[in-house]
């Protein structure tokens, strides 16, 4: 009940951090000419506590202002504190910087991991609650944890964080989710349940009457479509049978939130990684409703149709906004390069190499060097890296150890002598499901050569941020390189719009463009192209920077008018060739 009114949740994820600010309103008019009634909205704690006891509620973070604009447009809100999230996000949300408390307990009741998720839930309230419905918000319902059940089963660890929630000011129902088989692990009765599925609601719900005999069901996560990982297909969900299970739950009055009615992308360095480890994709399209760039699809129609059959009384659907204009650029030569071993930070040096959490680095990439003896070809061994470890030999790369298939083992050819061994570590998104999510970067010892434990080592901290950036310095490229590199192009634009930067001649990296991260590309696919809101762009001249790991096939930069989603490359991808 609403008001003392019935009232059926009909509602849709949209994350604030996944769609440009400046695109809020029109991707939350989207949603609510979908016939959606209420958004969803997940928070990061790792965006919003960059640093212990650091806040920033600025720009992608500024969820209060989203959540003021829902309103403004006719949207309820349910929202999603967390500390844990999931959502293909790095590390599920969590801050990486809890890994430095060595052998911290994480979603646990480990005093360590408590008193972090309290202050942060505290400074939550501080910012979010004044906006529930009952100071006059927008705000009806609050989530505790994440899909607990697929974790642990500590009923007591569910209500130290109810406790912090209610503690942080949230006065509003609060309710916990969980797939159909891990309702019970973890369940409490003063939590109000609700199940997350992708098909068969009818089966779902059957399961969640198991634990709430009476009063409203709810699927908290209602799934048309699904992420993708890179060197996979991009997924496509089944637009009848999407429809067919809405219908149902329309028809039998049950609630239900859609995961994702408008995905967007994971700019920044924020994609995760899927257990044990498969790194996502920075494209987060999630084949949904409204697409990566904000457009109507034929599932938003169908959807939009089938909900003008079923409204409440009184209730109308406005006409969707019109779709943002979009351009294309014409291929353009990155004329300037800036090699990372020529711009590297001062070194420090350690008997041992440690994970990049040791050396105070959250992200990017990190170079471990020691020298090496002359002598026969030998067998180089990690214990782990994580994730990919690119080997060179005074300056020439011979081999990649991959996280994916494990092999930490290579071979190294014979050296007439000695010579310089660099490693240079590329962390991708921590694990953001299960118990892989502490999931520490880096170069993890032993590394050891024949057998033979390497000593006395140099680390160059690569954070890939925007003091990073800044120090590169960048010259004029007469030929290609294999070499990792900064390479920078000068675009020009007459009438800025939204774009789809074209990834194909490049390897594997990250892009910025005007300073904006756009997240990461790998040519392996199944992303070739990166989504670049037009507001990000300007008239005149434009900055473009690509990190490029593997060197590009041409230093060409250039955008579409569309995405491409879809297209896979395997012979590029490096695993396949074994060291």
């Amino acid at each position: 009940l609403l008001d003392g009114q019935y009232f059926q949740i009909r509602c849709g994820e949209i994350h604030a951090a996944r769609v440009p600010r400046e695109y809020w309103r029109n991707r939350l008019q989207m949603a609510r000419a979908m016939g959606l009634n209420t958004v969803c909205a997940y928070l990061f704690w790792n965006q919003i506590e960059p640093q212990p006891g650091k806040f920033d509620w600025s720009g992608q973070a500024d969820v209060a202002e989203f959540c003021r604009i829902a309103q403004e447009e006719g949207l309820w809100v349910i929202l999603r504190p967390g500390p844990y999230a999931c959502a293909e996000w790095e590390m599920g949300g969590l801050p990486w910087w809890l890994l430095k408390d060595d052998g911290i307990q994480l979603r646990t009741s480990d005093p360590r991991f408590m008193a972090a998720a309290t202050n942060y839930l505290r400074a939550v309230g501080k910012e979010l609650a004044p906006l529930q419905i009952t100071r006059g918000g927008p705000i009806l319902m609050v989530q505790v944890e994440n899909e607990y059940g697929s974790y642990g089963k500590d009923s007591a660890y569910m209500g130290e964080m109810r406790k912090a929630t209610l503690d942080a000011g949230f006065d509003v129902p609060l309710f916990a989710c969980n797939p159909p088989g891990d309702l019970k692990k973890g369940y409490r009765d003063d939590l109000f349940p609700v199940v997350n599925f992708g098909s068969n609601p009818a089966k779902a719900f059957k399961s969640l009457r198991e634990i709430l005999p009476q009063g409203p069901l709810m699927c908290g996560e209602f799934y048309p479509g699904w992420f993708d990982t890179w060197g996979q297909p991009h997924h496509l969900g089944k637009t009848p049978q999407y429809l067919a299970d809405l219908d149902y739950m329309l028809t039998n009055g049950e609630s239900f939130s859609i995961y994702m009615a408008h995905g967007g992308s994971t700019f920044g360095l924020w994609s995760g990684a899927d257990h044990p480890f498969k790194p996502d994709t920075s494209s987060y399209d999630y084949d949904a409703p409204i697409s990566e760039a904000g457009w109507p699809t034929e599932k938003f129609f169908k959807t939009r149709e089938l909900f003008s059959q079923h409204l409440l009384p009184g209730e109308t659907i406005p006409e969707p906004p019109a779709t943002n204009a979009v351009i294309a650029i014409a291929p353009v030569e990155a004329k300037s390069c800036a090699p990372i071993f020529a711009n590297l930070p001062k070194a420090i040096a350690d008997a041992t190499p440690r994970t990049m959490e040791e050396y105070n680095q959250g992200h990017g990439c990190i170079l471990y060097r020691t020298m090496i003896p002359s002598g026969a070809a030998a067998t180089l061994e990690a214990a782990s890296v994580h994730d990919f470890g690119f080997v060179f030999l005074d300056g020439e790369r011979v081999c990649v150890m991959d996280r994916r298939t494990n092999n930490f083992k290579v071979n190294l050819p014979a050296r007439e002598k000695p010579a310089t061994l660099d490693i240079l570590v590329e962390a991708m998104g921590r694990v953001n499901f299960g118990t892989g999510i502490a999931d520490q970067k880096g170069l993890h010892a032993p590394v050891k050569l024949d057998g033979a434990e390497l000593a006395n080592w140099q680390i160059f901290n690569l954070p890939l941020d925007d003091k990073m950036l800044a120090r590169l310095k960048f010259s004029d490229v007469k030929t290609n390189s294999n070499s990792p590199a900064f390479w920078r192009a000068t675009v020009n634009i007459e009438k800025p719009g939204d774009t789809f930067l074209d990834l194909r001649p490049w390897g594997k990296g990250v892009v910025w463009v005007n300073g904006h991260c756009l997240g990461r590309f790998w040519n392996i696919g199944p992303t070739q192209t990166m989504y670049v809101p037009g507001p990000w762009l300007k008239r005149g001249k434009n900055q473009i920077v690509i990190l490029d790991l593997t060197g590009p096939e041409k230093p060409v930069v250039a955008a579409l008018d569309h995405p491409i989603l879809n297209e896979l490359h395997p012979e590029y991808d490096f695993s396949k060739n074994k060291n």
